[in-house]
């Protein structure tokens, strides 16, 4: 049976757990800020936004062994999306996979940190970013592969954007996930209303986003993606659910979030920042976060 869960209503997270996991996102907001300095542009609003996504899954949930990327029963974490890399970049420092020093390397000749993610230059990338609409087909061919091996412990999460949603193969790895009942399969939606072009429903509206995932036979939740308790309500549901059934988790995130003066600037897709504002936007994280 398929079900919508809302993660508000469910029982209270230890505040303990809380704490932990927003410091973690304060901290990857500040490394992504600093790494957005080395280039001066980039995307910084959408790392900004989704830091409480990964940083619930990178210190919460994920099984990893930092000092082994490659360990055969590690949970698995698509960034389908790869010009979030400068955010998954940061998550990874946090999670000890890669070094914190090596992120003033961001975008630079020679640096295993490209301004796209890419599974051939990073540890603990699985996949490399390219062009949109990918990321899902793929986690649903390494959910596949993992039951074929015998290998039922491992999870495979895909963090894919609002604007994934426009691509027709996003849609048929959905269908294809919900028929071969990948119950080991975790689809995150980042929902910031922002692509490209421009506002997402001005390119191609897609709601009801809940109700698609729902009639595509996923387990389905929405919940807001910048709240630390929602989030870790939603991930703890996708994985107790069911078994055989895959899962969705629609994050509204709001681009810039936690530095007041990103989160109102009009060009946010690829943004950029001029050379006096990255030490205001410093200052502000670090305000907001008291």
């Amino acid at each position: 049976m398929v079900t919508t869960t809302d993660a508000r209503t469910a029982t209270p997270v230890d505040p303990q757990r809380v704490q932990k996991v927003q410091e973690a996102a304060k901290r990857i907001r500040r490394r992504a800020l600093d790494m957005g300095e080395v280039q001066g542009q980039g995307y910084i609003g959408q790392a900004l936004g989704v830091a409480d996504v990964l940083a619930v899954a990178y210190t919460d949930q994920l099984r990893l062994h930092p000092q082994d990327p490659s360990w055969p029963d590690r949970d698995r974490f698509l960034l389908s999306i790869g010009h979030y890399a400068i955010a998954l970049y940061a998550a990874l420092a946090e999670a000890g996979v890669i070094a914190e020093s090596e992120l003033e390397t961001y975008g630079a000749d020679g640096s295993r940190l490209p301004m796209s993610a890419m599974a051939t230059y990073t540890p603990g990338v699985e996949i490399s970013g390219g062009s949109l609409g990918h990321g899902l087909g793929i986690a649903v061919g390494m959910a596949l592969g993992l039951r074929h091996q015998g290998n039922d412990t491992p999870r495979v999460f895909n963090l894919l954007s609002d604007g994934e949603l426009n691509e027709g193969s996003t849609w048929e790895a959905a269908m294809s996930a919900a028929h071969h009942r990948l119950g080991n399969l975790t689809a995150i939606v980042d929902v910031n209303a922002l692509q490209a072009d421009g506002p997402t429903d001005g390119v191609m509206r897609i709601e009801p986003v809940e109700e698609k995932w729902r009639a595509f036979g996923w387990n389905t939740q929405r919940v807001n993606g910048n709240s630390v308790p929602d989030l870790l309500r939603a991930f703890d549901a996708a994985a107790t659910t069911d078994a055989h059934t895959p899962a969705a988790i629609i994050c509204d995130t709001k681009v810039g979030k936690g530095v007041p003066m990103l989160e109102t600037r009009e060009k946010a897709h690829f943004m950029r920042v001029e050379e006096h504002e990255w030490q205001t936007a410093r200052d502000q994280l670090e305000a907001q976060a008291r």
